[in-house]
């Protein structure tokens, strides 16, 4: 795939960013556990955060709530070396940031949402800068941002000004049952901005989600493919969990993922937003698919075998390359 060149960012995202409230005890009910730790979070947030640990230039899109939490997602973006210059404050609507509430367990694992007035959902076209979005490479779309408007609108004027301008359109569906009214309407505004990506990443319940309306019942992952490579996918992936992932390209090649089996998992989440960033920095370094498979399954496996958050999980380039040798070699730690 080829990028735009002489751009000042590599990626911008745009959708979610949230706090994260992680419980510091392992393998233990909520009403047990004694104390939490506090992460920026939310998908978009996550990939961006992945790839700038890889050193990639980052940008985002976005709204955060004028008070401590709000102050703490931009300070970590700044931290991090993520462009806070297009997330707004909001000073007049009284929004509050996604925040997260999850025990830290290998399977059934409390997590609870809140995303009532959610600050990212009232993002509107007005907050998108069409200069901005020219000195990007990649624009990345969160799924979620769809679910209701003004998000809706802007996250599909952001797309046409990427088309507008050569710059490819990732589309993570970050399909989030509860944003939404019916599987209908889904199937409808996914449908919209998968017609318009260029690379779209999803599991099989989310491709479920996007086919509801005009291929309801398939689990063919060619089928669904096939079908938006007669628009303007030239990439899609689709996640198997554990199982890895299939890629299909619009060349009509179909390429496995690598599987990294850590023996111990210590949280089921962050797995895909590590897999996205990691897959897409390779990209954009001009490597191979399978290279950029390769990245991605590992950086998943080291973010859900560590006691830390999605977004601080991410490995550095120097962490995930070492970790890739030991686990060829028959070692399982990084």
């Amino acid at each position: 795939m080829k990028f735009e060149k002489n751009k000042d960012l590599d990626v911008i995202a745009i959708g979610r960013a949230g706090v994260d409230f992680y419980a510091k005890d392992l393998e233990t009910d909520f009403n047990k556990v004694t104390s939490f730790e506090r992460y920026v979070g939310g998908s978009p947030a996550n990939i961006i955060a992945a790839l700038a640990k890889r050193g990639a230039k980052s940008g985002f899109i976005g709204k955060v709530s004028d008070d401590m939490l709000g102050n703490y997602v931009l300070h970590y973006f700044k931290e991090n070396n993520i462009d806070i210059s297009n997330i707004s404050i909001d000073k007049e609507l009284g929004t509050r940031v996604n925040l997260a509430v999850t025990e830290t367990k290998a399977t059934n694992c409390g997590v609870v949402i809140y995303r009532n007035n959610a600050s990212d959902i009232a993002v509107e076209m007005k907050d998108i800068n069409e200069d901005y979005i020219k000195q990007a490479k990649i624009l990345l779309v969160s799924g979620a941002t769809l679910a209701i408007s003004p998000s809706r609108d802007a996250s599909l004027y952001a797309i046409e000004l990427a088309h507008k301008h050569g710059i490819k359109v990732v589309l993570d569906l970050d399909y989030r049952a509860y944003s939404w009214t019916c599987p209908e309407e889904v199937s409808l505004y996914y449908d919209i901005a998968a017609k318009r990506a260029d690379i779209i990443i999803g599991n099989r319940e989310e491709f479920n989600a996007l086919e509801f309306i005009w291929n309801k019942g398939n689990v063919s992952d060619k089928v669904s493919a096939n079908y938006y490579f007669n628009y303007c996918a030239e990439i899609v992936i689709i996640k198997h969990g554990e199982k890895g992932s299939t890629t299909f390209l619009k060349d009509g090649s179909e390429i496995q993922g690598s599987l990294f089996t850590m023996p111990s998992i210590l949280k089921p989440h962050g797995a895909g937003d590590a897999f996205a960033g990691n897959f897409l920095y390779e990209l954009l370094q001009g490597n191979t698919i399978q290279k950029a498979l390769e990245s991605g399954a590992a950086a998943a496996a080291l973010v859900v075998s560590q006691h830390i958050s999605c977004s601080e999980a991410n490995p550095t380039t120097e962490q995930l390359e070492k970790f890739i040798t030991k686990y060829k070699q028959g070692g399982f730690n990084a």
